[in-house]
This record gives C-alpha cells, structure tokens and sequence, in this order.
C-alpha cells in the first residue's frame, strides 16, 4: 500500500499518463482528507479548476491540488508533533487524560456535515485557524469562520450511522464543518438548536 509522498511523487511524475496522476492524487485523499474524502476532493476540484470526474485533467492543476494538499498535512502533523510533545509532558508530570484532547474523526480532521457545503480558503488556512482554536481557549462559535450560529444534528430513534454526527459536534450554519467539542466553552446536549 503506497504512502502518502510516494502517491504525491505519482502525481508530480510526468512520465505518468493524466489518468494515473488523477488517480494519485485520489489515493492521497485516502491517506489525508481534512474535509473528509468526497468534500476535500470536491474542495480541491473547486479550487484548482478540475472537473471531479475529469480523467484527463491538466497535470498542472493536479500539482497545484497536489500541493495545497501538502500544506495542510504539513500543518496537521505539526499540530500533531507538538500535540504529541505536549501529552508527553503532561503525562510526566500526572495529567492522563485531558479534557481538551481531539485528533480528528479519522483523516477527516476538519469534517464537512454536507461535501457541498465547505469553508472558504485554502485547506492549509482553515487548518491553521482550526489549531488556533484548539491550542487556545473554547470559544462560541466556528473556529474557522467565527459563525456563531451550531446546529447540532438531530439523533434518529434507531442506531445508525447518522447516530454518530451528534456525538462528533454541532454543525456550523457558516462553513459546515462539524464543529470539534474542544473548540467550544459551552457544548450543549445532543439534539439542541
């Protein structure tokens, strides 16, 4: 199974045909999605002026995805680096669990509620503004767009899937992240407005 760099070099190659480094670049959200897979693809295509389902798109647009992509991931293991440090000292000196600790819901460290609906920026500005708002105190609103109006997601009756979103954070009505509990001073219950 290929790394991230290495589907990263696939995507730069130029001896690959278009369709391989579309494909690459693909595979690399599997490795690293902050809006989650389909909403950091739709993001990127956004952005970069490639169709989603353009199999013969512009190897320089791929490039230029390619490498929006690698700020944010850039930005995330540095959080992640210093997140890491920072457990370690707490854990010498007695603090096991933190309050505060979150890493993200899988490669989606920023998730969308709706591909459709994402921040504005690049992904590596909107991480930026993420780890701000975690590495400082809770606030009311969206760390990335400061909109202070959070839907939390309805919980259905019966389990499922959907189950989860409530558990994960409120929705910000601005960008559609799925706001971190961490980043918010107060987190009302599961199912209030």
């Amino acid at each position: 199974m290929a790394g991230f760099r290495s589907l990263a070099y696939q995507v730069r190659d130029a001896r690959n045909d278009r369709a391989l480094r579309r494909h690459s670049l693909r595979r690399c959200l599997e490795r690293f999605a902050p809006y989650g897979h389909r909403a950091t693809w739709w993001h990127l295509c956004d952005r970069h002026g490639i169709a989603p389902e353009d199999r013969g798109a512009d190897p320089l647009r791929l490039v230029a995805a390619l490498e929006e992509l690698e700020e944010a991931r850039a930005v995330w293991l540095e959080y992640e680096r210093q997140f890491a440090e920072r457990r370690r000292r707490e854990k010498h000196h007695g603090l096991r669990r933190p309050e505060w600790a979150w890493g993200g819901s899988g490669d989606a460290v920023v998730r969308c509620a709706d591909p459709g609906v994402r921040p504005e920026g690049a992904l590596g500005e909107v991480l930026r503004r993420l780890v701000k708002a975690l590495e400082s105190e809770p606030g009311t609103g969206c760390p990335v767009c400061g909109e202070e109006e959070l839907r939390w997601p309805a919980v259905p009756a019966v389990g499922g899937w959907e189950q989860a979103w409530a558990w994960d954070g409120p929705v910000c009505a601005g960008c559609g992240i799925v706001v971190p509990r961490p980043a918010l001073a107060d987190t009302p219950t599961a199912g209030a407005a």
